[in-house]
């Protein structure tokens, strides 16, 4: 239990900062000057998204935090065997973590208006996402072909589940990345590309660190820092 409280505080930190960096928490009343002075104090459609992502993907996080103490209060089971971690997941992770910084490419291209390199960096993310889902694709069928089955143990079961649901969050996030770089190609507003692509970097970034999270958490890493929470607690 106290795992998931951890890392749901974790999360509130990190969205509490991004609000804080986005001006959210500001008190426009406090401020002096005109209001055409102050622009960025303006309601917009890039702030109205923003709030809407960092929304959405707090309750992304309260979703994985959930499954991770699921996974490890059943951890201690007596039918528990953990699953051999395939070698292709460190090959997804490096593809993963690869996309994430094209994404970070992209957001200061698309910042310096130069659309040749930001479409570059764009159909880099892109390849390499899909990349990550083959990735896992081919690490499930490894997983079976070894006899690891999704109802033999309760380990697998959740392997499983929970690279089966990052990996349909991965999907959803492909298809705004795949209409953001047709976006981009065609040109269509420059503000609003810059904004799509803000969007897809912050929801690239955090599901990489949700993926950083659940792939020590197979791994065993996570392990000792679960004993270590239930030392504390007790």
């Amino acid at each position: 239990m106290s795992a998931i409280l951890i890392f749901m505080a974790g999360i509130a930190c990190i969205i509490a900062w991004w609000m804080a960096r986005q001006r959210l928490t500001s008190k426009p009343w406090l401020e002096t000057g005109l209001v055409d002075d102050a622009p960025e104090m303006r309601g917009s459609s890039e702030t109205t998204a923003k709030v809407g992502l960092g929304i959405f993907l707090a309750v992304v996080g309260a979703l994985f935090a959930l499954l991770i103490s699921a996974y490890l209060t059943r951890l201690s089971g007596s039918d528990w065997w953990s699953i051999p971690i395939p070698r292709m997941l460190w090959v997804n992770t490096a593809a993963l973590a690869a996309s994430s910084v094209a994404l970070q490419w992209a957001k200061t291209e698309a910042r310096l208006d130069r659309s040749e390199m930001l479409n570059t960096a764009l159909a880099v993310a892109l390849v390499l996402a899909v990349l990550f889902l083959v990735g896992q694709v081919l690490a499930w069928r490894q997983l079976v072909a070894a006899g690891y089955v999704l109802a033999d143990n309760p380990s697998n079961s959740f392997f499983y589940m929970i690279t089966g649901l990052h990996g349909l969050h991965i999907l959803g996030g492909l298809f705004v990345l795949g209409r953001t770089t047709i976006r981009a190609q065609g040109n269509v507003g420059q503000a609003r590309v810059r904004l799509s692509v803000d969007l897809c970097a912050i929801y690239w970034h955090f599901m990489l660190v949700v993926w950083l999270v659940l792939f020590a958490l197979f791994a065993g890493w996570a392990n000792s820092f679960a004993d270590l929470c239930r030392q504390l607690v007790t």
